[in-house]
């Protein structure tokens, strides 16, 4: 859902003067909102997910964040946060440039990105924030359907474009080229 003037566009520098009590995207200046709050399964799901990745980083120099965590995109290099006109909370990124991370959160793509589909954000996820990430160069995204329990894995091709996707259930183990030896146990996501 946007703003009631969605006939505007929004930057960064106006999302930043919204209430810290309201959860929001934007996408090329369209702001969407993030209500109402995941369900308990989503939330299962996510703890899961962050335990194993993040035990699985020790040993690397990447970091982990769970939303809300701010992922915004600049169109060019030198824009300035409050131009920026895309601003997104992914449910979970990996991040192992630390150049990319400060204070707000990540400028710039991320490595990994995971959503974790709900009705109410999931066409979003599937069409809006694919291209987006797809466009910034996340090498891998993630598409959780809790429902069905299976997971989605795009990954970037060479040419800047997402694989058809690799397919992953509950009995599955899925690696990841972003980190050596990196495994997440789908049992243990979909229990």
């Amino acid at each position: 859902m946007g703003l009631p003037e969605n006939d505007r566009v929004f930057t960064y520098g106006d999302y930043c003067l919204w209430p810290e009590s309201e959860r929001w995207e934007l996408i090329d200046g369209v702001a969407f909102d993030m209500s109402p709050a995941p369900s308990r399964q989503h939330q299962s799901i996510l703890t899961e997910i962050m335990g194993q990745i993040y035990n699985l980083l020790s040993e690397v120099p990447c970091e982990v964040y769970c939303a809300p965590f701010d992922v915004r995109f600049p169109d060019y290099t030198e824009q300035k946060d409050f131009e920026i006109s895309t601003v997104v909370q992914p449910d979970l990124v990996v991040v192992c440039d630390n150049e990319k991370l400060d204070d707000k959160g990540c400028a710039g793509a991320p490595d990994l990105v995971v959503e974790i589909l709900s009705p109410s954000t999931m066409s979003k996820d599937l069409h809006q924030k694919f291209s987006l990430y797809e466009k910034h160069g996340v090498k891998e995204y993630w598409v959780i359907s809790p429902g069905d329990k299976v997971l989605f894995r795009y990954k970037l091709s060479a040419e800047g474009k997402y694989l058809e996707p690799e397919i992953y259930g509950k009995s599955d183990v899925l690696n990841s080229d972003i980190i050596v030896n990196f495994k997440i146990e789908l049992k243990r996501v979909f229990k």
